[in-house]
C-alpha cells in the first residue's frame, strides 16, 4: 500500500516511519538523484557552471538561501524547484493548523490531540507541491503578517489568558512549518520586521507581544534580493545577513543561443504561433537587443535589462506578424524586419532609463537599440563595412547602393502578400549575389529575411535611407533621399 493510505499515528509507527527535519529532507533528496544522475534544476538554464553548483553545496551544507541577483534572473523559478527535491507526501496530524509531525508535535493542539489519542491520533497527508510559501516584501508588511498575533476575540470565547499559546493567530511563517518558505525582494522588508527573523532562523523562538512561547519550527527559508535595493530602498541587516548560510549570485545569460534557449521555454504559446515562421536571424535579433540594452548608457545599469524583455518582445514580434497575416488574408507568413516594429512597447516598458536616456525619450532609445543590435549582428552574417576605404575602390555594398540610384522607388509596404513581398526584395539582383555569397546554406525563406535584414543594415551604415511609407518602410539611396526630401 502506499504510505499515505495510512490514516492513525498507530499505522504510521507500525509502517516504521521516521521524521526528517525539512533541510536533511532537501540533502538526503538531493544526494539520491545526485548518485542517480538524475536531472536536479529542469527548466533552469545558463546556470549549469555557475549558480547551480553553489546551490547544491547550500543545500548539503542545510543552509537557508539568499539569492541575489537583478531583475528577471530566474531567482523565483530556483526557489520554486526546491520543492522537487522534497518527499512527495509527509504526515501531518489532522487539523493542525501548522503542519505538526505526528511523530514530535509542537503545537499545544497537535500535543493535546496526541496525548489523548495515542495511536489512535488521526493523520492527513500533505503533497509537495504544498509545501511552498511565498511572499513579497513591502514595507507594509507586519510581524503578525509573518509570525502571528493575539487573537483577542479567541481568548474571550475560550477565557484565557492572553499568555496562552492557545489565543494566538498563527502568521505565514508558523504556518510554513516544515515547508519552503520564500521572501522576495527582501531588502524592502523594514529592519523592525527583518530582526523579528532573528530567533526563527537560529532558535527557533516566536515572541507575539512580549510573550515568549517556545515553536521549533522546521522552516526553510530562501530570500531573494536585487543589488539595488541596498542602496535605493531599503538593505538587509547585518545580523540577519549573519543568519542565512549561503548567498548566491545570479546572472543575465552569458551567450546569445543560452538567451535564445530562455526565451523559446518561456515565450507564449500563441494560437496562430504555428502559422508563423520566424528565422533564425530573428530570433538572435531579438536577444541581440537585449546584450545591447545592458551594455547601453543611456539604460540604467543597476536595474537590469529582465529576460522577460525578450520574452515579451518574441510575443510582440509573433503578434505584428499574426496581425499581418490576418489583414492580408493568407493562412500561413514568415516573420519580417517591419515586424520588429510591433517589440517597441516591449522595450520601452522593460528599461530603466538615466537622465539622459530621458530627455532621449523612451522610443527613440528603444529604436536606437534595435538599430545597434542590426549593426551588431550584419558584422556577423555579412562583414563590416569600414567607415575608410581607398578612393575609387568599390564593393558588393557598393553594388545595392548602385541598384537604389537607378531604382528609387523601391518600398516595402506592410501590406504585402508573401508573394508580392518575395517578388521586390527577388528583384535586387545585388542582394541575391550578396546573400549567396555569405549564407549560402541558408533556407528560401531565411534568405528572403537576409535581404531585408541586408537593407536595414545598409541603413544602419548610412549606405541606404529608410522613410516610412503606407505602413512600411520605403528604401533609397541617401543621397537622392536627401536631395528629394529637402
Amino acid at each position: 500500500m502506499n504510505i499515505q493510505e495510512l490514516k492513525t499515528l498507530g499505522a504510521l509507527k507500525k509502517h516504521g516511519y521516521s521524521s526528517k527535519n525539512i533541510k536533511t529532507e532537501l540533502r538526503d533528496n538531493l544526494m539520491q538523484k545526485l548518485r542517480d544522475k538524475e536531472s536536479i534544476f529542469d527548466g533552469i538554464i545558463g546556470y549549469d557552471d555557475t549558480v547551480i553548483p553553489q546551490l547544491i553545496n547550500a543545500i548539503l551544507s542545510q543552509h537557508n538561501i539568499n539569492l541575489l541577483g537583478l531583475r528577471g534572473q530566474a531567482k523565483t523559478r530556483i526557489a520554486r524547484s526546491l520543492t522537487n527535491l522534497l518527499d512527495e507526501y509527509i504526515p501531518i496530524v489532522e487539523g493542525s493548523e501548522i503542519n505538526d509531525d505526528p511523530m514530535a508535535p509542537i503545537s499545544y493542539y497537535a500535543k493535546d490531540l496526541v496525548a489523548k489519542e495515542g495511536d489512535k491520533t488521526p493523520l492527513a497527508w500533505v503533497h509537495r507541491s504544498e509545501r511552498f510559501s511565498e511572499k513579497l516584501a513591502t514595507p507594509d508588511v507586519t510581524v503578525a503578517d509573518l509570525i502571528g498575533d493575539v487573537d483577542p476575540i479567541k481568548a474571550a470565547n475560550l477565557k484565557l489568558s492572553y499568555a496562552d499559546e492557545r489565543v494566538i493567530h498563527f502568521g505565514m511563517i508558523p504556518r510554513a512549518n516544515r515547508c519552503i518558505f520564500v521572501i522576495n525582494e527582501l531588502p524592502d522588508l523594514q529592519a523592525r520586521i527583518q530582526v523579528s527573523l532573528f530567533n526563527i532562523l537560529q532558535e527557533g523562538d516566536v515572541q507575539i507581544r512580549g510573550f515568549k512561547i517556545r515553536l521549533p519550527l522546521d522552516v526553510n527559508f530562501v530570500f531573494t534580493a536585487n543589488p539595488e535595493d541596498y542602496t535605493n530602498r531599503g538593505s538587509i541587516v547585518t545580523p540577519l545577513k549573519d543568519r542565512i548560510g549561503s548567498q548566491i549570485i545570479t546572472h543575465y545569460p552569458k551567450t546569445i543561443d543560452l538567451a535564445k534557449e530562455i526565451t523559446s521555454q518561456e515565450v507564449m504559446k500563441q494560437d496562430q504561433s504555428n502559422a508563423i515562421y520566424v528565422p533564425e536571424l530573428a530570433k538572435t535579433l531579438i536577444e541581440q537587443i537585449g546584450f545591447e540594452a545592458r551594455d547601453n548608457e543611456l539604460i540604467d545599469a543597476k536595474s537590469g535589462v529582465s529576460a522577460r524583455m525578450s520574452i515579451t518582445m518574441y510575443e510582440n514580434l509573433i503578434s505584428g506578424a499574426t496581425y499581418r497575416m490576418l489583414t492580408t488574408q493568407q493562412k500561413e507568413t514568415s516573420v519580417r524586419m517591419l515586424d520588429f516594429m510591433a517589440i517597441i512597447p516591449a522595450i520601452t516598458g522593460k528599461v530603466e532609463l538615466v537622465y539622459e536616456g530621458e530627455q532621449e525619450g523612451a522610443e527613440n532609445v528603444a529604436l536606437l537599440l534595435l538599430g545597434n543590435a542590426i549593426k551588431t549582428l550584419f558584422n556577423q552574417s555579412f562583414r563590416e563595412i569600414k567607415k575608410l576605404s581607398k578612393p575609387g575602390a568599390t564593393d558588393e555594398f557598393d553594388a545595392v547602393v548602385s541598384w537604389f540610384m537607378e531604382n528609387s522607388s523601391f518600398s516595402l509596404s506592410g501590406d504585402l502578400t508573401d508573394k508580392e513581398y518575395a517578388k521586390i526584395l527577388n528583384a535586387v539582383k545585388p542582394l541575391e549575389d550578396i546573400v549567396e555569397m555569405y549564407q549560402a546554406l541558408a533556407s528560401p525563406a531565411d534568405k528572403l529575411f537576409l535581404k531585408e535584414f541586408l537593407l536595414w543594415g545598409l541603413v544602419e551604415y548610412n549606405k541606404l535611407d529608410k522613410q516610412e511609407d503606407k505602413g512600411g518602410f520605403q528604401f533609397e539611396d541617401r543621397v537622392l533621399g536627401s536631395f528629394y526630401n529637402n
